[in-house]
């Protein structure tokens, strides 16, 4: 599927190597490089680029919502829509517009303000949440993680499974921003997926309704269903204690300033990628 494929293209950014993480959030970035372009995948497998490498590109993503694709720069008529999370890449701004490329030839212009290249990673095992912004790492947050941070998750937590108290793995989105939180402010991720459901399905942990409503979902860019047995509500939450615990039953948490801080940068449709 394009956009399984497209969100494939970032894990080539890990080959840039990591900069020296950084203690606080940097200022906001003016000008910021793009995620990797399919061009670049056999060379960047074979040599890898630097975060500042000419070769980088200017891939990016529709966020928040979907938007209008037009012919001209200064017209409002619109020659198309492009859903959230469609990939483009950015051809060049000027004014409030870019004239962008979609991954099936089509040109036109989009509002700026609808084009994003932040996304997030977050290494388990290292107890880090890193921003990125294309291929350049804007910086490196300590984070808690779940109870059980070594494994995948597979199934609910609930019902004193501690050992459930997982974090899942794999390439996920934000799906919503929940600005009263418990937690101070959450990223929603959009766990369960598809893949989850059919695993689910299978092992009878769901019932085909509940895969059809978790498919259907997941076609809409809308909150899958979190009550199933799968489990659900995964997010990137405040309240983190800033000294790379295990406490969540499932959540990244990190200190408000820095939810404070990429509350600012992420938006819903923000790719983030768990390992």
């Amino acid at each position: 599927m394009r956009t399984t494929g497209w969100l494939l293209l970032l894990v080539l950014g890990f080959l840039v190597g990591p900069r020296p993480a950084a203690a606080q959030l940097s200022a906001p970035i003016d000008t910021v490089q793009g995620l990797p372009s399919t061009a670049d995948r056999a060379s960047a497998a074979s040599s890898p680029l630097r975060a500042n490498a000419p070769e980088a590109s200017a891939l990016f993503y529709v966020a928040g919502d979907a938007t209008t694709l037009h012919n001209l720069p200064d017209t409002d008529a619109p020659v198309g829509r492009l859903p959230m999370r469609t990939p483009v890449t950015r051809l060049g701004c000027s004014g409030e517009r870019c004239r962008v490329r979609t991954d099936d030839g089509r040109e036109g212009y989009v509002s700026a303000a609808a084009l994003s290249n932040a996304w997030i990673r977050v290494s388990k095992s290292k107890r880090r949440l890193y921003l990125y912004h294309g291929r350049t790492l804007v910086n490196t947050f300590r984070a808690d993680m779940a109870y059980n941070s070594f494994a995948d998750k597979k199934r609910n937590g609930g019902e004193g499974r501690r050992d459930h108290w997982r974090t899942p793995e794999g390439t996920f989105y934000v799906v919503h921003k929940n600005a009263d939180s418990q937690f101070y402010k959450a990223l929603v991720l959009n766990y369960p997926k598809v893949e989850d459901a059919r695993r689910g399905l299978k092992n009878g942990l769901i019932s085909r309704s509940q895969f059809e409503a978790i498919k259907q979902a997941q076609e809409e860019h809308r909150m899958p269903p979190m009550g199933t047995d799968l489990g659900g509500w995964i997010e990137i939450h405040g309240d983190g204690t800033g000294d790379a615990t295990a406490w969540t039953q499932g959540c990244v948490a990190v200190q408000n300033p820095v939810m404070d801080a990429l509350w600012r940068q992420v938006r819903v449709g923000t790719p983030v990628l768990v390992e």
